[in-house]
Order: C-alpha cells, then sequence, then structure tokens
C-alpha cells in the first residue's frame, strides 16, 4: 500500500506548488496536518461569494 504524498494533496486542493511543502523544517507529517487543517482556496471563495451576495445586490433586510 502507498502512502500519501504531501504535493499530491497540495495540487489536489488546488494550492500553488509548494505553499506548504516548501516550508522549511516541515515534517511529511506536519506537511499533511497543515494541509489536512487547511482550506481549499476554491471552497473560501464560494463561501465569501454566498455570505456577501445580500450585501452586493441589496437584499439586506433588517431583523424582525
Amino acid at each position: 500500500m502507498g502512502r500519501l504524498n504531501p504535493p499530491f494533496v497540495e495540487w489536489l486542493m488546488g494550492l500553488p506548488s509548494g505553499h506548504v511543502t516548501d516550508v522549511p523544517g516541515l515534517s511529511r507529517s506536519a506537511q499533511l496536518k497543515a494541509l489536512g487543517n487547511g482550506v481549499m482556496p476554491q471552497q473560501a471563495t464560494h463561501a465569501l461569494e454566498l455570505l456577501l451576495a445580500p450585501v452586493h445586490t441589496g437584499r439586506l433586510t433588517a431583523a424582525a
């Protein structure tokens, strides 16, 4: 059975090459932990777009 490769995980998440794997002093385990606890940029962008949509469209309503 193979081992999970941090550069592959970095690529799957859509991060630039070396974003985590080129940090000096990080072990393979620490790289995988950082990647596993991270948020995919595409996911974060989509969430922010959804959260900010009412503000940008003027559909913000006051609470009753």
